[in-house]
């Protein structure tokens, strides 16, 4: 158990080592300084000539969202009509059939909104052509979308007054063209090497050792589970997702998943401090969320090891909770991918959420509730910003000192918004929860005839739990489940697919908006006055905002799923 222990440890300091330095580059490129990928130019310039983009017209926040937004609806509806016909399409050795209309939808959302919550099991859901030119396609634009959504942060406290916020395209083709593009390549490799299949052949027949013939699918895997994790996405080619061993066939290809979902989340936490010349305050923000990650990982880890207490009430001498786990990875690796995935919304499991020990559940929730400790690809530093604000202000009030952040006043425009965003989270999840838990105690007819026995596999805590996680997961965009729940059906894929846009874009919207108000604020010099927010203590205030509002907005809720199901167990 120490060494493996170690292992975790281990893997999270190789992330930091990797983050760090990645963090530095991805500042220079998005500066626009030199850097060694400048080889790529001519290959950007021919993208924004065949495009009609002027890479040299700046934005506003309004311009950048305008494009944002336009450029995804276009890309929902490419990925729906193709889902609708995928078996009349090329690429389909295994015969898969269509998807239904509720199914496209909701699988079209959720790869557009970098959620990848998957109501259908990739073997037989998908065919090779939309693995491709879909999931693996959307897996890459819905990434780079939100790097640079982030990216308009950055600028907008780069400069002292300006409306000048860069331009969408220019930060979203360079985050695909230098970033995504060839850390995928190099993942890509090192998964074939370790056994992970990359052709486009059909289903193979192989004889087990019992004797039995079995069928296995495959097909160009690689690529696509490699964005999928360095892009935060999570949706698995096969069912199991990175449970399976040709997804995630040993330690170190389980190793090298976790540490390439979390590099990029982390390494924009640096960019954002190198980019605007205030590196205390990067380093002040990844200690927050470094300690949020700590708040739900050690709590996490020991339930998980602790073993299951049930277990032990039945007078058994092996209480290791291993159920749902593989054991090539065990129990601490399986812990710390739990709520690794959960808090950078990459929802990728290599074990089964489902089985997880009650007080594991409630921290895997907890980091999809908060949603803002390293977060997705960008979004988790937007999420974060919208605390920081509120914190900013509380802080202000506190001592007397008008509310203020990087030189600029926050006013009540700016307050309304946060607190807009901060309470919108909640409400999609708790409503959403409510409704389901309503249709299926009382109303099962108005579900489109899902009996209540179908709906999830367990009664009582553990069947609320599996629905409170399909809110919290869509609503987060992370895509992990309680696969306990049978969701592939009209109620919730129309409901799952409409909380994930809404989760995606309106808390990009809110935090693009403060920051381009802010950037056309007048530049107060900073004086003895200033509220200092690069500070450890600004930084304990704002980790207390976060961790309350989660507490205020969700604790009810998993009183009624995890908690009570723990003191259950007991």
């Amino acid at each position: 158990m120490n060494s493996e222990i170690t292992g975790v440890i281990l893997t999270f300091i190789i992330t930091l080592a990797i983050a760090f330095p990645l963090g530095k580059y991805i500042s220079k490129v998005f500066r626009g300084e030199r850097t060694f990928t400048d080889f790529l130019n001519p290959v950007e310039r021919f993208i924004f000539h065949i495009c009609g983009i002027d890479p040299h017209k700046e934005m506003n926040w309004k311009q950048h969202m305008a494009a944002l937004l336009s450029i995804n609806l276009v890309w929902l509806i490419y990925a729906f009509f193709v889902l609708l016909f995928q078996s009349h399409l090329p690429l389909n050795p295994d015969g898969n059939p269509d998807m239904t209309p509720d199914l496209a939808f909701n699988t079209a959302i959720s790869f557009l909104v970098n959620c990848n919550l998957q109501h259908y099991s990739g073997e037989s859901g998908l065919t090779y052509f939309s693995q491709l030119f879909v999931i693996t396609f959307l897996q890459f634009v819905s990434a780079a979308t939100g790097v640079a959504a982030v990216a308009v942060l950055f600028r907008a406290f780069a400069d002292k007054t300006t409306e000048k916020l860069g331009n969408f395209f220019v930060f979203f083709t360079k985050t695909i063209t230098r970033i995504l593009l060839p850390l995928s390549i190099i993942m890509a490799i090192i998964l074939v090497f370790n056994g992970t299949p990359a052709s486009f052949d059909g289903k193979d027949s192989i004889v087990t050792v019992q004797g039995d013939s079995v069928q296995v699918s495959r097909g160009p895997a690689a690529g696509m589970i490699a964005i999928k994790h360095l892009g935060t996405n999570g949706g698995g080619w096969f069912g199991a997702n990175s449970a399976h061993p040709l997804e995630n066939p040993n330690y170190f290809t389980n190793m090298l998943e976790i540490v390439s979902q979390v590099i990029l989340p982390m390494a924009l936490i640096f960019a954002f401090g190198f980019f605007i010349r205030k590196r205390k305050l990067g380093y002040v923000i990844f200690g927050v969320m470094t300690a949020g990650m700590l708040t739900l990982m050690i709590p996490n880890l020991i339930s998980e090891i602790s073993g299951n207490p049930v277990l032990a009430h039945m007078g058994l001498k092996d209480i290791t909770a291993m159920e749902g786990k593989e054991v090539r990875f065990g129990v601490p690796a399986s812990a710390y991918w739990q709520v690794m995935t959960t808090i950078i919304s990459t929802g990728s499991v290599n074990s089964m959420h489902d089985s997880s020990m009650p007080l594991s559940g409630a921290m895997q929730m907890l980091g999809m509730m908060t949603n803002c400790f390293y977060g997705g690809k960008g979004v988790g530093l937007l999420n974060y910003f919208i605390f920081l604000i509120i914190a900013v202000f509380i802080s202000g009030l506190m001592v007397g000192r008008t509310p203020e952040f990087m030189g600029r006043k926050v006013e009540a425009r700016e307050m309304k918004i946060a607190a807009i965003i901060a309470l919108f989270h909640p409400f999609l999840v708790l409503v959403g929860t409510a409704l389901s838990a309503y249709f299926a105690a009382h109303h099962p007819q108005m579900a489109w005839s899902v009996q209540p026995a179908a709906w999830f596999n367990n009664p009582s805590n553990h069947g609320f739990s599996e629905m409170l996680y399909e809110y919290t997961s869509s609503s987060a965009n992370n895509g992990s489940g309680f696969e306990g729940l049978a969701d592939n059906n009209i109620f919730w894929n129309i409901s799952t697919g409409i909380v994930m846009v809404l989760g995606r874009f309106i808390p990009i919207i809110g935090p693009v908006a403060i920051a381009g108000i802010l950037a056309k604020k007048k530049y107060i010099p900073e004086s003895a006055g200033t509220l200092q927010t690069d500070t450890a203590t600004f930084g304990i205030m704002t980790y207390a905002v976060i961790m309350i509002v989660a507490a205020l907005a969700f604790f009810p809720a998993l009183t009624l799923g995890p908690i009570a199901e723990y003191f259950q167990s007991l």
